[in-house]
């Protein structure tokens, strides 16, 4: 009884400091967004403080975050919807057919490090002219966002019986019919998780918008770069833009994470 007594205890204790650990530096940073530079900088301030909205007006007004929003909107949404359009029936394919080793190496493009493949692809897309515009950065997104999909998509698929189709197949349906009236409508929470944590995923990417975009395609991630400067940076600036890049994906992930989760355990068990 001691023991469960103290294990409840240790776990309260963990709990909390977890919360915190993550909880704590996304409050100093939605704090400093209200603050002036030279509050930031006044540890006596940390807690009692004077907001201002300065640093706001100063990101989506001055700063033009209005066209930048809309380019990550844009960038992100293309590269989720193109990649469930090919993801999905490629992951159905792999799944259906036992193509493991075609898995595999759809796999192994989500591990390799993408900025390995910077440089070429900075070469490639150079002497086609498409560096600086929104196609070159929603195809380098879908690098991400594909293999990912598929990867997701792939043990969805293998969690839902095979016996569903055959009796559509029996009920005189083709291969594609049973897979566009059966098997699609009853993997809308795969595809729901799948598409997700695609757009998440391609919102925050940073990488390849920094070399790929230009100056009216570049997303947010890279935008908030504009407050850093040589000699000083703009901190509360930064942390204003970094609460507009942080808070959409926050608010959607905490709506949406009862169907992440159902979407990514759906696949765990056959039949």
């Amino acid at each position: 009884m001691r023991a469960s007594a103290g294990f409840r205890v240790f776990r309260a204790v963990a709990l909390v400091v977890v919360v915190l650990s993550l909880l704590l530096p996304l409050i100093w940073m939605v704090a400093a967004s209200f603050k002036t530079n030279v509050d930031i900088y006044d540890s006596s301030k940390a807690l009692v403080f004077t907001p201002t909205l300065g640093n706001y007006e100063t990101v989506l007004q001055q700063a033009n975050y209005l066209q930048f929003i809309f380019n990550s909107l844009w960038v992100a949404f293309a590269a989720t919807v193109l990649s469930l359009l090919l993801g999905v029936p490629a992951a159905y394919s792999m799944s259906r057919f036992n193509m493991r080793k075609s898995a595999l190496v759809v796999l192994m493009a989500r591990v390799i490090p993408g900025v390995s493949l910077l440089v070429p692809w900075y070469y490639v897309f150079s002497n086609l002219r498409m560096v600086g515009g929104f196609t070159v950065l929603i195809l380098s997104h879908m690098f991400v966002s594909l293999p990912l999909i598929v990867y997701i998509m792939m043990g969805f698929f293998d969690g839902l019986p095979d016996e569903l189709e055959e009796a559509a197949l029996v009920d005189g349906l083709t291969n594609i019919g049973a897979f566009r009236r059966i098997t699609l409508p009853l993997s809308v929470p795969g595809i729901a998780t799948a598409g997700i944590l695609s757009f998440i995923f391609s919102w925050n990417n940073f990488m390849f918008a920094l070399v790929l975009s230009g100056a009216d395609t570049k997303t947010l991630p890279v935008a908030i770069f504009d407050f850093v400067g040589y000699a000083s940076i703009d901190w509360g600036g930064l942390m204003a833009a970094t609460t507009v890049v942080t808070l959409p994906i926050m608010v959607i992930a905490l709506f949406v994470q009862k169907y992440i989760v159902s979407g990514l355990t759906a696949g765990a068990t056959k039949g």
